[in-house]
């Protein structure tokens, strides 16, 4: 069988101990309050199916309420895992190992999706953000969080010299393998190409700093926080941004059949705890209640 095509690298998270390691007692409760924050201003008051694309290991679902299904999805089978272990089997939480670029869904099936701390690790933001929009129903709301290149430490470490990269340029900069700062003025470029229509942008965590986290109440620096968002000024290292998908696309809210084959876009029947593409036999496995994207059985060994 003929390999596919060559894609982007991908972050994988699989196995790591990224919830444990940079989350709990990792003092990152303000980040956590003031992204909480955010999202609470800018999810609307209900909704039928959410996407939360990198979701690890659930951090935020919660928040996430307001929709009646929530399918988590993330490239870490183990930390979906741990997500399905907290919010339990409930039909209402569907988790799905898969990467962004080919995601094994049909056209329109979400009215929501969100982003959070997932886009920096996207070596192909016009591809990532166009099977994205594929998957969206008409006028769904996309929340996306990126790490912005012109923040404030990088502005003065380049009037500094003390980096070559220039803040003000809009081509995205990888710092570390994987890992990319966006100008706000790209990302927003890129969401129009992708048929979105930006509404609002909100900058985020100016005080991402320990000097300050260490010597400041947490609920002092997330309501100054609050005030900073307020200002619109978009030099912070975190930028929201909600946009709706335009009105073209078709609508397929109301269907039960989630999946398609990634590959393919075919049909899949299921057999036991296996998914069948209808058009290659391509099969996908679900293992501990975990639909597995990653690679096809065949493939995967």
């Amino acid at each position: 069988m003929p390999k596919p095509a060559s894609r982007p690298k991908i972050c994988d998270y699989e196995g790591s101990n990224y919830r444990t390691e940079f989350w709990e007692g990792k003092s990152r409760q303000y980040e956590d309050l003031v992204e909480r924050a955010v999202l609470h201003r800018m999810l609307p008051n209900s909704g039928q199916r959410l996407l939360e694309i990198g979701a690890g290991f659930g951090r935020l679902t919660q928040e996430y309420h307001m929709y009646e299904q929530i399918v988590l999805l993330d490239y870490s089978l183990s930390q979906l895992q741990y997500a399905r272990e907290q919010l339990g089997t409930s039909s209402r939480f569907v988790y799905v190992a898969a990467d962004v670029y080919r995601l094994p869904f049909r056209p329109g099936v979400f009215d929501g999706a969100t982003m959070i701390r997932v886009i920096h690790h996207m070596a192909d933001v016009p591809s990532a953000l166009r099977a994205i929009r594929r998957v969206l129903a008409p006028n769904a709301i996309f929340i996306l969080e990126h790490a912005n290149k012109r923040n404030l430490k990088a502005i003065l470490r380049y009037a500094l010299k003390r980096q070559q990269w220039n803040p003000y340029d809009l081509t995205p900069v990888e710092f570390v393998e994987l890992n990319f700062d966006f100008h706000p003025e790209y990302v927003v470029q890129e969401l129009k190409a992708a048929q979105f229509a930006p509404q609002e942008r909100v900058p985020v965590s100016f005080f991402r700093l320990n000097v300050l986290k260490n010597r400041l109440p947490t609920n002092l620096l997330v309501g100054l926080d609050n005030v900073m968002q307020q200002s619109g000024l978009l030099y912070s290292p975190s930028i929201f941004v909600k946009s709706a998908a335009t009105e073209d696309g078709v609508n397929n809210l109301n269907t039960d059949a989630l999946f398609v084959c990634p590959e393919t876009g075919a049909e899949l029947k299921r057999e036991g705890d296996t998914l069948i593409s209808q058009a290659n036999g391509l099969r996908w496995a679900i293992r501990d209640g975990i639909y597995d994207f990653k690679a096809p059985l065949d493939d995967a060994g």
